[in-house]
């Protein structure tokens, strides 16, 4: 039985089970925009030195910001970083993608998901985007053709290529935030939609010390062999539409079939301060929407017709 290594309750990482430390990183350059890789073997260098991680006690309690949102979002026009979500569900009218599923009705609680594709959706299990509703109106993130290898249940066609821009907030990017430590060199990448990542990149900025090479601004995610790939994601949020990835973690079990397998454990040279920072920085501060930011077409005609009307008989 795998066990997730984030607890949505208390919000914080656990010693995964499993082999391995993970590898070091399979080249000095890292991934495209990295600071570089960390060389060696998994047991170099402890993660924890430095000033590196939180800058406090204060993810959770920055002020709601609005977020604009792009795409077949039904209506919605904006999310809130920091918001609770809604509890309200809706069905996708004719017309728009993915008509007749349902959309919305997740809460800031269920955002955490755990190291598997396919995690994060409230109700479901890991293992399959396929078919699935959208609890938090976005869309999962999609790995793309490119890679070429892996199982199925990795490259889903349905939601489109990396670059879709029918993608509720755009489409897919990436955002490199480095270790600030003197004993790590660890390289996190946050993937996510367009307005998330940049909405993300503040958040994680103000709560979280970070390396200089860390990203200002999204970069564009092709889904190519040279930016952050499958096994090296450390968890999904927010129904597998956000993933935190690790450069040089190498976790084949997710090349497998096998959904239930145990997660290859970190390495030893992660910045675990670093990783909590950002694991409880995206938990807290993603972008939601709220019931208030939705007026579906039908729910719009009816507006329209009372105020067609009330203007009637003022005449």
């Amino acid at each position: 039985m795998f066990i997730p290594i984030i607890s949505p309750l208390s919000q914080r990482l656990y010693p995964r089970k499993g082999g391995g430390g993970g590898g070091g990183h399979g080249s000095g350059g890292g991934h495209s925009g990295s600071s570089g890789g960390h060389s060696g073997s998994s047991g170099e260098s402890g993660g924890n030195g430095g000033s590196s991680g939180s800058k406090g006690s204060n993810i959770g309690k920055s002020t709601q910001k609005s977020v604009p949102i792009s795409g077949s979002t039904a209506g919605r026009t904006s999310a809130t970083a920091y918001g609770s979500g809604t509890t309200r569900i809706f069905t996708i009218p004719a017309g728009q993608p993915f008509a007749g599923r349902t959309s919305g009705g997740a809460i800031r609680g269920q955002v955490y998901g755990t190291s598997r594709y396919g995690s994060g959706y409230p109700g479901f299990v890991a293992g399959s985007v396929l078919g699935r509703p959208f609890p938090f109106v976005f869309w999962p993130v999609v790995w793309g053709p490119g890679y070429g290898y892996g199982p199925y249940y990795l490259h889903d066609p349905e939601y489109g290529l990396p670059s879709n821009t029918s993608r509720p907030g755009g489409p897919l990017a990436e955002a490199i935030f480095t270790s600030n430590s003197t004993g790590s060199n660890s390289t996190f990448f946050v993937i996510s939609d367009n307005s998330t990542v940049t909405s993300l990149i503040a958040s994680i900025a103000q709560n979280c010390t970070l390396g200089a090479s860390s990203s200002r601004v999204p970069a564009p995610y092709n889904a190519t062999q040279d930016q952050p790939l499958p096994e090296q994601a450390v968890a999904f949020y927010r129904a597998s539409s956000i993933v935190l990835t690790l450069d040089g973690y190498n976790d084949t079990a997710v090349l497998g079939n096998d959904t239930n397998v145990t997660a290859t454990a970190l390495p030893s040279w992660v910045d675990t301060t670093l990783l909590n920072c950002l694991n409880q920085t995206i938990g807290q501060s993603a972008p939601l929407f709220s019931s208030a930011h939705h007026l579906t077409p039908n729910v719009l005609a009816i507006f329209m017709v009372l105020f067609v009307m009330f203007n009637s008989f003022r005449l």
